[in-house]
């Protein structure tokens, strides 16, 4: 379905960021795309939904295929008529806006009538607490609730595929839960695809099928999600276990020093 083929990307005609990056998305499924911060994951969904270009930002060489069709030329609304709608880092909502009025504003792109009727009506199936507050205004949405609203919209404009970038970010562990665990069910009852871009490793991983990890704007290592849950270096690198009061030992020297290089 999506395919990114050994893109670089540079902001300003100087920093360059994706250095060779390359992944696939196949119909159907969540891909977790997981690194440290600076990475590069951020950079690699906006190369995608075409919003590098808002922030002085290019795709130099490599290719990006949507079902296809290549995108790393096309316009952000373009992309987003093909199929593609990212959510963005941080719950960007139109904050003097109803929650209603936001929900309605991610189908303007359809004319479908008796479509969006269904996808406005699901939106509060899946999020009643939005359906409780239609009448308020965004800015005064919990940022849980907010994240819940630029989710709707992603769905109003009925994608084949969801960029997802940082859900969980900010929000308290429970509500995080919440939202993953919807996340889940619009995969599976939608057949929406989604790449998940996400700080909280062992989360991501737990609903995708398949996962990523990204340092210093490239792959480092991939596999299906429960291979790479399994995984020591993950475990130790991005889950958290096994790092605190270890002892120096040779095969904890091996791991750090395999860390190093995907850093290098």
């Amino acid at each position: 379905m999506l395919r990114v083929n050994n893109i670089e990307v540079i902001y300003d005609k100087a920093s360059l960021v994706l250095k060779g990056m390359s992944l696939a998305v196949d119909e159907g499924k969540i891909v977790a795309l997981l690194g440290s911060n600076g990475a590069g994951k951020s950079t690699t969904l906006k190369a995608i939904s075409g919003l590098l270009k808002s922030e002085e930002g290019e795709v130099t060489d490599g290719d990006i295929q949507f079902l296809g069709e290549r995108l790393e030329k096309l316009e952000a609304e373009q992309i987003v008529r093909r199929g593609v709608f990212q959510v963005m880092e941080g719950r960007r909502v139109f904050e003097d806006l109803t929650v209603d009025e936001n929900i309605q504003m991610g189908g303007y792109i359809r004319s479908d009538r008796a479509g969006l009727k269904r996808d406005h009506d699901l939106v509060f199936d899946y999020f009643p607490r939005l359906k409780e507050r239609r009448n308020q205004l965004a800015g005064y949405l919990s940022g849980g609730e907010q994240q819940m609203l630029a989710i709707s919209r992603a769905i109003m404009s009925r994608p084949k595929l969801i960029l997802l970038d940082e859900p969980s970010l900010g929000l308290a562990p429970l509500l995080v839960k919440e939202i993953f665990a919807i996340i889940k069910k619009i995969n599976q009852e939608e057949k929406t695809t989604i790449l998940l871009v996400e700080q909280n490793a062992n989360l991501a991983l737990s609903i995708a099928d398949f996962g990523y990890i990204m340092e210093n704007g490239r792959i480092v290592l991939d596999g299906d999600a429960d291979k790479l849950r399994n995984n020591e270096d993950v475990k130790r690198f991005y889950l958290g276990a096994g790092v605190e009061g270890e002892k120096k030992t040779y095969k904890n020297l091996k791991f750090y020093k395999r860390r190093k290089r995907w850093l290098s």
